[in-house]
């Protein structure tokens, strides 16, 4: 059985750590954690990650799930091509969308279900993994920019560097 690459673990709770890594070392070639949110990008830039599963609160006490929608930009920002799957024992459907929309890949709730767990995971792993055409990057490429640019076609052209017009026929063939 082929394993998959290196999963980056962040939580605060050890025994969260411990319990992923027993489930997880038998499907991945590395399983690293940590209970520090400041080493994510330190372990990233020593060697590459295929994706990191992250906590959503790391002070005790706080439960609105910010540190972990910084942590998120943040590596997606330096990182945007590893996948974050966000991790969370407080879940509520607009923490979860506020994940997505941030760029999260999936979103679990603590307690986890072995199972399930695992095939998000590799899920998120064969979808980065995933070749797709150059004429589906590109209707996918505009279609982000045109959601960033709130549906503005002349900011949207200006973005992409092209002339409306050839967004116009570019649009036609999505």
């Amino acid at each position: 059985m082929n394993k998959y690459g290196t999963i980056l673990i962040a939580d605060d709770n050890t025994a969260i750590l411990t319990a992923m890594r027993y489930l997880l070392e038998g499907t991945f070639e590395q399983v690293l954690t940590t209970t520090q949110p400041d080493d994510i990008l330190k372990l990233m830039a020593q060697q590459p990650i295929d994706l990191v599963v992250l906590d959503m609160n790391f002070t005790l006490g706080v439960n609105n799930g910010n540190e972990g929608l910084f942590w998120l930009r943040t590596i997606r920002r330096q990182h945007p091509e590893t996948p974050v799957v966000l991790l969370t024992a407080y879940a509520d459907i607009n923490l979860a969308i506020k994940g997505l929309k941030s760029g999260a890949a999936d979103f679990i709730t603590k307690p986890w279900d072995n199972d399930e767990l695992m095939h998000k995971l590799k899920d998120v792993l064969d979808k980065k993994n995933e070749i797709i055409s150059l004429d589906e990057m590109e209707r996918e490429h505009i279609r982000r920019a045109i959601d960033h640019c709130h549906g503005n076609l002349t900011q949207v052209a200006g973005l992409l560097g092209i002339t409306r017009q050839t967004l116009y026929n570019k649009m036609k063939r999505l």
